[in-house]
């Protein structure tokens, strides 16, 4: 599987969102720091999801860490959020 389906996966099972959009930016840093040439080092995530509705940006930020767990955050050098 790969790892944008890992990481819709977990947050569709976790959120229920509202929408979701995975963004693969690894080309973006190719050669640079962090860049493992597997293509899957550096990730944007933009979400809405009712249940994190008025938490504070840190407790989403949490939220979303926790929902994908060690096991994949283990193998993202970069993931930027953006939750609604």
């Amino acid at each position: 599987m790969s790892m944008e389906a890992e990481i819709r996966r977990a947050l569709e099972g976790r959120f229920s969102p509202t929408s979701l959009a995975v963004i693969n930016e690894s080309h973006l840093h190719a050669g640079h720091a962090g860049d493992d040439g597997s293509g899957e080092s550096h990730w944007r995530i933009e979400m809405t999801a009712p249940e994190l509705a008025g938490a504070s940006r840190i407790a989403k930020h949490r939220a979303i860490h926790d929902a994908l767990g060690p096991e994949i955050i283990g193998r993202i050098h970069a993931l930027s959020l953006q939750i609604d």
